[in-house]
């Protein structure tokens, strides 16, 4: 399925099909930082904990001049109605070649393959990139759902990072 790429409002907007990346700036990242919906209607009322912790880290990039439009948090909406259903994002702007990933849902929103074509696009979009050359992902050892994600999506697990199991993808599965 084709991956769509506009800009809305000075955000990226990322669709595919039953999906839509909406780029949030740093001035929504820091209403969803402080548990606020942030001008979205969201499926549970309010962004998930993930969502929010991925917020505060754009804004303390903001804060810090670091900031690069892109590759912060997007709030992962349903197309037909953009209803929110959690977020997914990068940890930062590439740094040589790399880009780290993590998503979040809301809880009503599990299990309906969300986070993995959420994943999914966000990884295909960095891919494309001239700048970046892996998609980094890491998890918990006990966190199945995630590592079933990021399995589907075509990562491939490596060396441990810490306590965390650590994960890459430098091209997409066809």
């Amino acid at each position: 399925m084709t991956l769509h790429a506009t800009l809305d409002a000075g955000r990226l907007v990322l669709t595919q099909g039953r999906l839509t990346l909406r780029e949030q700036l740093p001035a929504e990242s820091a209403l969803l930082a402080d548990g606020k919906p942030g001008g979205l209607t969201w499926i549970d009322g309010v962004p998930g904990d993930g969502t929010m912790s991925a917020a505060s880290m754009t804004v303390a990039a903001a804060a810090a001049g670091v900031y690069r439009p892109g590759w912060g948090l997007f709030a992962i909406q349903r197309t037909q109605d953009l209803t929110a259903l959690g977020g997914v994002g990068f940890h930062g702007p590439p740094d040589r070649g790399a880009v780290e990933i993590g998503y979040d849902l809301c809880v009503s929103a599990r299990g309906g393959g969300w986070a993995t074509d959420a994943a999914r696009a966000v990884c295909q979009w960095a891919l494309s990139q001239p700048e970046v050359v892996v998609v980094l992902a890491t998890t918990e050892p006990g966190n199945a759902p995630s590592q079933a994600v990021l399995e589907r999506v075509g990562f491939e697990r490596v060396a441990n990072r810490g306590d965390l199991w650590s994960y890459e993808l430098t091209t997409m599965p066809v």
